[in-house]
């Protein structure tokens, strides 16, 4: 449950760092950064996965970068979703999810078993 809380408050504050460097996107504030997290989690557990499977033809014809595209679909709902944050484009939407994904990827990185010169050595660096 700890970690669970935990991730929330992360991604919260991802939400937020990304909500500054994309001029397209705004969130109000750590409540709505904490409710878009919640609402992302969601989306991406219940809605993306059906998402993905609908449109892999898609996503194998462009070597996976139809994921980016879905992923930013993902944020554009949850941008409909929670009042707090908008977004006023999809290309904005599509730089805030990739930022937002390596964002998460290197916060994962830095927090995963072994730290993170060991997740360095089984990519191969």
């Amino acid at each position: 449950m700890i970690e669970l809380l935990a991730h929330l408050v992360v991604n919260a504050a991802l939400l937020l760092i990304v909500a500054r460097l994309v001029t397209g996107l705004r969130v109000e504030g750590w409540g709505s950064a904490f409710i878009g997290a919640l609402v992302l989690g969601l989306v991406n557990f219940f809605v993306r996965p059906v998402m993905v499977i609908l449109t892999l033809p898609l996503t194998v014809l462009t070597l996976g970068l139809f994921l980016l595209i879905v992923n930013a679909c993902m944020l554009w709902l949850v941008s409909v979703l929670v009042p707090g944050i908008r977004l006023r484009s999809f290309g904005a939407a599509v730089l805030a999810s990739l930022l937002l994904s390596l964002l998460n990827l290197a916060v994962s990185a830095l927090v995963a078993p072994g730290g993170p010169v060991v997740q360095l050595r089984m990519w191969g660096i």
